[in-house]
């Protein structure tokens, strides 16, 4: 807790009626305020008083104007005290020097649990509290001071609105009014609204235009109009998807009555206990989720489902609203503003009682919490890639642990760092438990598994993407009219461009990486910065070869526009073949549109990235081909070899999930990868076995924990030097030994941190930057945030640089 700084006027040299009597009052209590300036530095909130005028409505949760060295500044009341004494992190302040909240700006905008858990989150992940704090205020309405043209000040709200609706309604006059013989507008307008209100908009969508018959009845006192509160974004996930409803199982599979009772156990602890369910694909989980809520709303408690995927939010919440109805919110992305906005009012209202979405619905105001569901928790996209850089698991860990409600963690694949803490049964003071669900419902088998390798198809003169097994299997599906799913995790026609005389690569002119080429639009685009270069423009990349001049540049690799040309080559033209990646979903409710055509065709082959890998449940797909596995099993990542495993398995298990049984066709050039045979078998400790050896060894996690620090700046040479003081400090703060090589080979544990580097990033050059990082390795109980932290703030700013930090880092490129 830092003292406010002292200023002697208003924020434009006049005050305002409540801020001149704020100044004039003796303060009646005091709060602690974080100043919303997003940096680092700002780490702690400073200490104001609330002035006697403002102490109804400065609470905690609002939005406050106070002064801030120089200048005005934006603020919110995170603690509030009677005395200075009793404030958390005041003591030895002056309560005479300790200045005013000149204004209250907002309502309560979040709860003290919101706040503590911006806070641990800023510690945590070494960001800034701003940033954390923001992320649980109401999107869209995050007020800011606006400078005027003659230098005062205004609070700029954002231009997001809340939505209304006109609600027309019977009088108790209306009830017994009698309509004249030809006004029959009126009396169909009185019979519609003989059950109750009825919005304008349905009366015009069920009957046209009613607005004269309105206002006329309105006259006579017969009918009344109100404004009412609306919800954007409550048609979201109404999906017309045949798998988007949640029908009632006769009964529960042995596995799914232990995932109850072992969810229930957690529930009568209130220790925020962790549940993972270990459940092969198409095993239930979801019904597990849908009865363990069922019993939370009964206790009048709410709950939170995060999903992975966009994809995933109309099939899921159909489901959910099939079960729960108008009591479910979505939110994700994808919404617009107001959507977004009122999602987040039905939650705070307790209208909507189960969230669901991605992981930016952790942040909605939750009215007492009483589950959270991670479906799919291996799942990469939980990592957040921007400042603040937390991940939804373990920020969903600390919030049950701080609502004393268990987490339930879903998955086929579980995690490294999950199944890790399952073992030790404990992790942070919490308890994990895992619960293995082995069966399907209703006698469904896993799919049959066939591995296609590559080298002996192109051995006997095969040329073609498909192998002889995977282009058998698809004119089987249909002679059959059955569908199938392909997976080919690379977008656009082609990955790269080479040369056919230098053997030159073109790449993009801010990125160290290759162009993509995209067969539809005839462009160039790079997947780094989204730089687009036309093929038919000049100079381009594209035009001829950026080092020899040469006009012959041959397109290198598959991508999934060239793997959907070629399925319209072979196929029937009364065969849908619907790609759904990157590209083919920009638009809004892109996802649900192409599923849904999917749903609706006969016969059908949805061709995807690795968005159609998951969550997707289509009875009729009785095969699934995976192109080419080899893509993700060599890339300069340790978790590499665990990204395939999950996405092999869990796009397998899109097969075979109905009455009628499944089949597996992968294409590979490495069929003895411990990977590859993993999946074939159905036995995931031939690769898990594998792969923790391989980590033990290597130390890292869930034997370690890793933190990355990267710096980057237009200015090669000075990021690197940048670097290289950071790994110094670093260096010195853990002790000379830490850095010696031979003393981190001998070590079978990890007793001390390590610093890696600093080195090039993989993708050296992004956006016209350099790039380099350096890793730290230390034991998992180590505080590595707080080491992080001091060596920042000792090292300090360099100017034109930036220096991003990432604790347990995902994306090591």
């Amino acid at each position: 807790m830092r003292q406010a700084s002292l200023f002697d006027m208003g924020i434009d040299g006049r005050l305002e009626p409540s801020a001149l009597l704020a100044a004039e009052t003796a303060p009646s209590a005091f709060a602690s305020v974080l100043v919303d300036i997003p940096t680092r530095s700002l780490s702690e909130p400073f200490a104001y008083a609330v002035p006697a005028v403002l102490s109804e409505r400065a609470q905690v949760g609002c939005a406050v104007l106070v002064r801030f060295g120089n200048r005005p500044a934006l603020g919110y009341v995170i603690a509030r005290a009677d005395s200075l004494a009793d404030l958390p992190g005041a003591d030895g302040l002056d309560p005479a020097k300790v200045k005013p909240i000149r204004d209250v700006l907002t309502e309560p905008l979040f709860s003290s649990v919101s706040a503590e858990l911006a806070l641990w989150m800023a510690r945590e992940y070494v960001a800034s509290p701003a940033e954390c704090l923001r992320l649980f205020l109401p999107p869209g309405k995050s007020p800011r001071l606006k400078r005027r043209e003659d230098g005062s000040y205004e609070l700029e709200r954002a231009a997001v609105r809340e939505a209304s609706a006109r609600w027309v309604s019977l009088t108790e006059a209306g009830r017994t009014y009698e309509v004249p013989v030809r006004a029959s507008r009126q009396r169909q307008l009185i019979q519609a609204l003989a059950a109750g209100p009825v919005t304008t908009h349905e009366l015009n969508a069920l009957c046209t235009d009613m607005s004269a018959a309105i206002r006329a009845l309105e006259k006579k006192g017969v009918v009344k109009v109100e404004e009412r509160r609306a919800w954007r974004g409550v048609a979201e996930g109404e999906s017309r998807l045949s798998s988007a409803r949640a029908e009632v199982p006769e009964q529960l599979t042995e596995g799914q009555r232990s995932a109850l009772e072992a969810i229930e156990r957690a529930r009568a602890t209130h220790a925020g206990d962790v549940v993972l369910i270990d459940g092969v694909t198409g095993s239930g989980k979801t019904e597990v989720y849908l009865s363990a809520i069922e019993r939370v709303l009964a206790c009048g408690q709410s709950a939170c489902v995060l999903v992975p995927e966009i994809s995933l939010t109309a099939q899921t919440v159909g489901r959910f609203r099939s079960r729960f109805g108008d009591a479910v919110a979505v939110f994700h992305s994808r919404l617009s503003a107001g959507e977004r906005l009122d999602q987040w009012d039905m939650v705070r209202a307790g209208a909507a009682r189960v969230v669901v979405g991605a992981r930016s619905a952790l942040f909605c105001p939750h009215r007492d919490l009483g589950l959270i569901i991670i479906d799919e928790e291996h799942e990469q996209s939980y990592k957040q890639g921007s400042a603040p850089r937390y991940h939804a698991r373990e920020v969903a860990a600390r919030m049950a642990r701080r609502y004393g409600c268990p987490l339930v963690l879903g998955s086929a694949t579980p995690s490294a760092e999950a199944l890790a803490r399952c073992r030790r049964g404990s992790f942070n003071g919490q308890r994990w438990e895992r619960v293995e669900m082995r069966e399907r419902p209703g006698g469904a088998v896993l799919p049959k598994i066939v591995v296609a390798d590559l080298r002996r198809e192109f051995a006997g003169g095969s040329r073609s993407m498909f192998s002889k097994p995977l282009y058998d299997a698809l004119m089987g599906v249909v002679e059959r009219r059955e569908k199938a799913v392909l997976l080919h995790n690379r977008r656009g026609f082609a990955p790269f461009l080479m040369c056919r005389e230098c053997g030159c690569v073109p790449t993009c002119k801010h990125c160290s990486t290759a162009l993509t080429y995209h067969e539809r639009t005839h462009t160039l685009e790079c997947h780094t910065c989204g730089a687009v270069y036309h093929v038919q423009a000049y100079p381009s990349p594209a035009s001829k070869c950026p080092s020899c001049g040469s006009p012959y540049l041959a397109k290198m690799g598959v991508g999934t526009q060239q793997v959907e040309d070629a399925l319209l080559q072979i196929l029937p033209k009364d065969v849908a073949v619907i790609r759904m990646d990157a590209d083919s979903t920009r638009g809004k409710d892109g996802h649900a549109k192409l599923l849904e055509e999917f749903d609706a065709a006969e016969c059908a082959v949805l061709l995807g990235t690795q968005m159609i890998a998951k969550g997707l449940d289509f009875p009729e797909v009785t095969l699934v081909g995976v192109v080419n596995a080899d893509y993700a099993l060599k890339m300069p990542d340790f978790r590499a070899s665990e990204r395939a495993y999950d996405l092999l398995e869990q796009v397998a298990g899109r097969a075979g999930r109905g009455e009628r049984p499944g089949e597996v066709i992968i294409q590979t050039y490495l069929p003895h990868d411990p990977v590859i045979r993993a999946v074939a078998s159905h036995d995931r400790s031939i690769f898990t076995d594998h792969d923790r050896q391989m980590r033990a060894e290597a130390l890292y996690p869930p034997y370690v924990r890793l933190a990355q620090i990267v710096v980057s700046g237009r200015d090669r040479v000075l990021a690197e030097r940048h670097a290289r003081s950071l790994a110094a400090a670093l260096v010195d703060l853990f002790g000379r030994e830490a850095s010696a090589p031979a003393a981190v080979a001998s070590l079978s544990v990890l007793e001390a941190p390590v610093v890696l580097g600093p080195a090039p990033c993989v993708i050296e050059r992004a956006k016209d930057r350099f790039r380099f990082h350096l890793l730290v390795k230390c034991p998992v109980d180590y505080p590595v945030s707080e080491a992080i932290s001091s060596v920042l703030a000792e090292v300090g700013e360099q100017r034109g640089l930036s220096v991003v930090v990432d604790i347990d880092p995902y994306d090591l490129m």
